[in-house]
């Protein structure tokens, strides 16, 4: 089994490009599902969550061809509607077939996804939004079983907002009778790719960003050219990482819009941040100040930056509170993060962190995707070396994060 190991004490230096979006390629090329075709994407990132996603494709019948950071889907003869728990195990995110196989063929059996390191996500309000939008539900042997001759729209307001949710319900309503008005719904940029995606294909989708998105169904959808946006979470974490004291990393091929409640945490620990259209700059200080930071849904500051941020806390100047308010176990890297010595002490959903002058490297074990990257920031700037073992998490979400890492001076390999 693959482990990163990573020599502390060197600050990054260098610029970076930022791979495309994972959060955004899994809905993106699951929109395949939808039109007849040949559709094109460019910029998608290399990753097992992304050959996961494919690989289902393809059991569908789609012809999935890559070419380097180009994928080409067609999906014009699907053969089947089932998504197997081989392969939806894989990865959560499986969960997106459901709306477009409905809505394209009228039926759909997917298995139900199953638990999360981070916590629970359920699937429930993606299932109320179908009924509403007419579908038959039934659950029987692990599977969401899902049926209607055609959807037909419908007003549907989601009790919290949800991603994947908002993202499967967009996909149903592309194709169904009339109009559909989705309320309090998620307003991450991934989501507005996907619109501007679905509109690309001659799709109707109105309000992607906001908390409201009306969609006015169309009778089909014709194949697209897109690129895939660029991963705000790779960024942040590169940013993080040259926050670090003494760090200077220039970061190119990003969107800094998308990346504002980052900068604005950055700032505040004292990291100069210049941003311009398509790139940012972050220099570390000398010395990391103490800041509180509360996840939110977007545009609040992310919960998938939240373990990356911790670490910047573990060896800043004072006291921090960090407050976890999307995910009910998302705590579970701090246990690796004392390990290499910092101080942390958590009470429910917050996290107390007391600064450190330094952190010392130590074998450690990755618990999930966003604590791989946190434990690889760790280990940059900790005394010695860190061993981070359990990676398969790491290459779900980054591409290639240890040459990049490399490549600006960090003394970082995998083993």
């Amino acid at each position: 089994m693959d482990k990163i190991m990573v020599e502390g004490g060197r600050p990054l230096n260098g610029e970076v490009a930022i791979s495309g979006a994972k959060n955004a390629a899994l809905p993106i090329l699951t929109a395949s599902l939808l039109t007849e075709g040949r559709n094109t994407y460019h910029n998608v990132p290399r990753l097992r969550d992304v050959e996961s996603i494919k690989e289902l494709l393809a059991h569908l019948c789609a012809t999935v061809e890559t070419d380097g950071e180009t994928v080409r889907i067609e999906a014009s003869g699907l053969c089947k509607s089932e998504a197997p728990y081989d392969l939806v195990r894989k990865m959560r995110a499986s969960i997106l077939v459901l709306g477009p196989l409905l809505a394209r063929t009228g039926k759909a059996r997917v298995s139900l996804p199953g638990g999360c390191a981070i916590g629970a996500r359920p699937i429930n309000l993606h299932l109320k939004g179908l009924s509403r939008l007419g579908a038959t539900i039934t659950l029987a042997h692990g599977y969401v079983e899902a049926a209607a001759d055609r959807l037909v729209g419908d007003d549907i307001y989601f009790d919290v907002p949800t991603v994947t949710g908002t993202e499967n319900l967009m996909m149903a309503a592309v194709l169904a009778r009339g109009t559909t008005v989705l309320r309090n719904v998620a307003r991450e940029p991934e989501i507005i790719a996907l619109a501007d995606v679905l509109n690309q294909m001659g799709g109707d989708v109105q309000g992607a960003g906001t908390s409201v998105i009306t969609i006015n169904g169309v009778s089909e959808l014709q194949p697209a050219e897109v690129s895939v946006i660029p991963d705000r979470i790779e960024a942040g974490t590169f940013m993080a990482a040259a926050a670090l004291p003494r760090g200077d990393g220039p970061l190119r091929a990003c969107e800094p819009d998308h990346l504002r409640a980052v900068v604005n945490k950055l700032r505040q620990v004292g990291a100069d941040v210049t941003v311009h259209d398509r790139s940012i700059r972050v220099v570390g200080p000398e010395a990391l100040t103490s800041v509180d930071v509360k996840t939110l849904p977007y545009p609040g500051f992310p919960t998938d930056m939240q373990a990356q941020f911790m670490v910047l806390m573990s060896v800043a100047t004072g006291l921090s509170l960090i407050i976890e308010t999307i995910f009910e176990n998302r705590y579970i890297h701090v246990s690796e993060l004392r390990r290499l010595g910092a101080d942390i002490t958590v009470s429910g959903n917050a996290a107390m962190v007391r600064g450190v002058p330094r952190l010392s490297g130590a074998p450690v074990m990755a618990t999930d995707l966003r604590a791989s990257a946190s434990l690889i920031l760790a280990g940059l700037v900790a005394e010695g070396r860190t061993e981070v073992n359990r990676v398969y998490h790491l290459d779900r979400g980054y591409d290639s994060i240890e040459k990049k890492m490399a490549a600006l001076g960090a003394a970082i390999w995998r083993e």
